[in-house]
């Protein structure tokens, strides 16, 4: 589902692509990848399938999904579809990615010190933490202090995609597909859970109040993670920079790359930036419009569910290709009606036509370059996830020069960037295609 980012943040998003023989299905989701551990690849022991930490660890995906969407839901209640300080939310998406790339140096060690269960229960405790200082300092309050507060929400999340992808590894091991299914459905249900909940409560709690009720998700999933039993087992070696650095030889690692950075940051853009939009350019109402934010999360975790159904059906690159037009026309719609029906249609359209395209990417991935795991930082690819949540930064300074429309003007943009590079990933497809039949 976004681009979380995911890897995943995206502005999502994780979870990994699966080995080579179980290819990765597209009910992957699309937040960022920003956790520092895959469970993909070879075995490193650990229990089996029936594990009970293993199988409870699987529920961070939606805490996971609750802390990268919260900051595009809370901004209304924040205020923010009443002013023109866009530079500001920028700032806010600033602070949660370096969050989020600080704690890839935090995370290894508190593992290796502290264990699992504890890093899942702290990462938890930061994040429930952090919710409630950001209800204390919510406006009137200088918006700094949010600033600080997202970067805290960042630390946590980057622990508990640590902590997570090393709990699940066993399960994964046992059954790769039901593991990424179930992983993405439940962070898409984290980020449809907070747009439905703000949306609900919006003209009946002041903003501090929904913060106070949204920390209480993290701090119950932490506090039966310290009840959990975990069995630890060693972490797979990280990747050298000389390894990192050997990725860029490859013409069609870069490309991938480059697919997987502006898909997550169109998926992310909307995310983030959708409710405001909607109140300020169609004076929609802003419980309306995170309503309309929830059925894009919700577009986005019934078509990569769907999408299973069609994935065997259909041939993958006129899916894919398919898929990148439909955005397209999903975010012409958005920029061109207005009223409340035109951006519902856009809405759905985008959302589904955005489903399919980061786990068939990724899957390609997979086969092309099967050491490849997303869910820790291993070279080019999971930088490009990391950057999914860079559009949305980007946006608060565009919109700043610019004006609202360019909410939806940058996706539109990213798709058409998506498509032409799927063509030439094609052609580079037959040329080495074509390069090994000569040799051969």
């Amino acid at each position: 589902m976004m681009s979380m980012p995911a890897p995943p943040p995206e502005p999502a998003a994780f979870p990994s692509p699966a080995p080579a023989e179980t290819p990765l299905n597209a009910a992957s989701f699309s937040g960022p990848s920003f956790g520092t551990h895959s469970f993909g690849g070879p075995s490193f022991g650990g229990p089996s399938f029936g594990a009970p930490g293993a199988r409870r660890a699987l529920g961070g995906f939606f805490i996971s999904g609750v802390l990268l969407s919260f900051l595009g839901a809370i901004l209304p209640a924040w205020q923010h579809h009443l002013s023109s300080d866009y530079a500001v939310i920028g700032w806010y998406f600033v602070g949660l990615i370096a969050g989020l790339v600080g704690s890839v140096w935090i995370a290894p060690g508190l593992m290796q010190r502290k264990g699992t269960g504890w890093t899942l229960a702290l990462a938890c405790g930061i994040a429930g933490s952090a919710f409630l200082y950001l209800a204390f300092v919510s406006p009137p309050a200088s918006p700094w202090w949010r600033v600080g507060g997202m970067a805290v929400i960042g630390v946590a999340a980057g622990l508990l995609h640590r902590a997570v992808f090393h709990a699940i590894s066993p399960i994964y091991r046992h059954d790769p597909v039901a593991t990424v299914n179930l992983a993405g459905i439940l962070f898409g249900l984290g980020c449809l859970t907070v747009a439905l909940l703000i949306s609900g409560v919006f003209y009946i709690y002041t903003a501090p109040a929904i913060q106070v009720w949204i920390a209480v998700i993290p701090a119950l999933f932490g506090w039966s993670c310290l009840k959990a039993r975990f069995t630890e087992h060693a972490a797979p070696p990280q990747p050298s920079p000389q390894a990192i650095l050997s990725e860029l030889r490859s013409p069609a690692a870069v490309v991938l790359s480059l697919l997987l950075f502006f898909q997550l940051g169109n998926e992310w853009a909307i995310a983030g930036w959708l409710p405001l939009y909607l109140s300020q350019r169609l004076g929609i109402s802003p419980a309306a419009a995170l309503e309309t934010l929830a059925l894009y999360w919700g577009a986005l975790l019934i078509g990569r569910v769907g999408a299973q159904w069609f994935l065997p059906r259909v041939r993958h690159g006129r899916l894919l290709t398919a898929s990148v037009l439909g955005s397209m026309l999903g975010c012409v719609i958005l920029l061109a009606t207005d009223n409340q029906f035109g951006a519902v249609i856009g809405v759905l359209l985008v959302g589904a036509s955005y489903a399919p395209i980061y786990p068939l990417v990724v899957e390609k991935i997979g086969r092309r370059f099967p050491y490849y795991h997303p869910g820790y930082y291993n070279g080019i690819f999971s930088f490009a996830l990391a950057g999914g949540l860079l559009a949305p930064c980007a946006l608060g300074y565009f919109v700043a020069l610019w004006g609202i429309q360019v909410v939806m003007a940058l996706p539109l943009a990213g798709s058409l960037v998506v498509f032409v590079l799927l063509m030439i990933l094609w052609l580079e497809a037959r040329f080495s295609t074509h390069v090994e039949a000569v040799q051969s």
